[in-house]
């Protein structure tokens, strides 16, 4: 695309080359696996992914999966664009997304925002039900979900730098330039989160509300909001059950799950030799991922859904997705994500909590850097909630969606 088509959205057609196919199946053949040690039982992932699930899967990717026939149903399911558009404190960027409208004329445009180590298929199951719901009385969506650049078909940044504070406002563009949405709402999860939330503070006009299931955030200085640490020091005897489960999530997450993000903020590339040229490496990479980020006990990821996510990051070599973390720790400025974590956005905000979800913490951590009008717990679920329970997501986005709170806002 060249700087004169900056805007005008051209249809996208996903399709990978045999060449890199063919190529993935020698890489198959020609692995080598740990061995696991004779202590470790077969249900204990603390040392990692289990070499019998990689193995298994590896076999099925090179014997059974079937890409095209996957790739013919992404195609038939999402209606896709690539559009180039100029990033103020950038420059050009070409962005990847899809946008499925609803026959409704009183849809919302509702932007999706996806994470790490997703894609925009985590859309997937949910663009029906909000696009086209049975009841007339319930309310509807015109669904817009971009990949992250450098995330499956999103094409990767060619200069560092680009980061969720530039995502957020290229994706705002994209609404409002390219797609005509003056006001829109959004959804967000994992990085999903952080770049809706830089939207909101950077274009609260714009962004007129949101709704996350996964917001990390410090707590407030004690000097500001002595009541929040006081509960935090008494903790046992004043948090909630779910309170509780927070911060022993967060608690977990720090002491044995934070390796990757500290490996990938620092020195992305490094990781992406191994990764990027081998699938089974890459496999093993982000099978702990699903399995540790997941409710296993209510939802098993399907072989065919678990590959297909692996392929989105298999596809581009997988260094561009490792490399925004980086560029995102890396970001300064009033917008950052790091001020993310202490920086207060009015714009009306929605929460949903997962059980599994490892970075939900106690809502009055929240309610001092969000405006937090809905939140609601549930029994079941992850990190990947539009995946794992997508019937819960759906219908708190409808409940959320459809309140006075947030009609009032897309009035206004």
């Amino acid at each position: 695309m060249s700087s004169s088509a900056f805007n005008q959205p051209v249809p996208y057609t996903l399709h990978l080359d045999d060449e890199l196919l063919d190529l993935t199946k020698r890489k198959l053949h020609l692995a080598r696996f740990p061995e696991e040690q004779s202590d470790v039982s077969e249900d204990d992932w603390s040392q990692g992914t289990k070499v019998k699930v990689v193995k298994r899967l590896a076999d099925y990717w090179s014997n059974g999966y079937n890409w095209r026939a996957e790739e013919a149903r992404i195609n038939a399911e999402f209606n896709q664009f690539k559009v180039e558009v100029d990033i103020p404190g950038y420059g050009p960027q070409v962005l990847h997304y899809a946008h499925q409208t609803s026959s409704r004329s009183d849809a919302l445009p509702l932007l999706f925002v996806q994470g790490w180590p997703g894609s925009f298929l985590e859309a997937r199951k949910i663009i029906e039900p909000l696009t086209n719901p049975s009841e007339p009385a319930t309310q509807a969506f015109h669904v817009i979900v971009p990949s992250i650049p450098g995330f499956g078909p999103g094409d990767p940044p060619a200069k560092s730098g680009f980061g969720p504070m530039l995502t957020a406002r290229g994706f705002k563009i994209l609404m409002v330039d390219v797609l005509g949405y003056k006001r829109f709402v959004t959804q967000g999860g994992d990085w999903g989160s952080m770049i809706t939330r830089s939207m909101a503070m950077q274009f609260p006009d714009h962004v007129r509300a949101c709704h996350h299931n996964f917001f990390p955030c410090d707590p407030p200085p004690w000097y500001k909001a002595p009541f929040t640490i006081g509960r935090l020091l008494l903790a046992p005897y004043l948090y909630s059950h779910r309170e509780l489960d927070s911060i022993k999530n967060m608690q977990y997450f720090r002491k044995e799950q934070e390796g990757y993000l500290r490996q990938q903020s620092t020195r992305p590339q490094s990781l992406g030799f191994g990764l990027g040229d081998s699938p089974i490496g890459l496999l093993g990479w982000l099978m702990e991922k699903f399995h540790e980020w997941m409710d296993v006990a209510h939802y098993q990821m399907p072989d065919d859904e678990a590959l297909t996510f692996v392929m989105m990051h298999w596809m581009q070599g997988v260094t561009p997705g490792l490399r925004y973390y980086k560029m995102a720790f890396a970001e300064e400025g009033e917008f950052s994500t790091s001020k993310s974590f202490t920086r207060y956005f009015g714009v009306p905000t929605g929460l949903s909590h997962f059980p599994k979800e490892g970075l939900m913490p106690p809502h009055d951590w929240v309610a001092w850097v969000a405006n937090v009008q809905f939140r609601r717990e549930h029994d079941r679920g992850g990190h990947f909630a539009a995946v794992e329970c997508p019937d819960l997501l759906v219908q708190d986005l409808r409940d959320w969606f459809s309140s006075d709170v947030v009609k009032k806002a897309m009035r206004s």
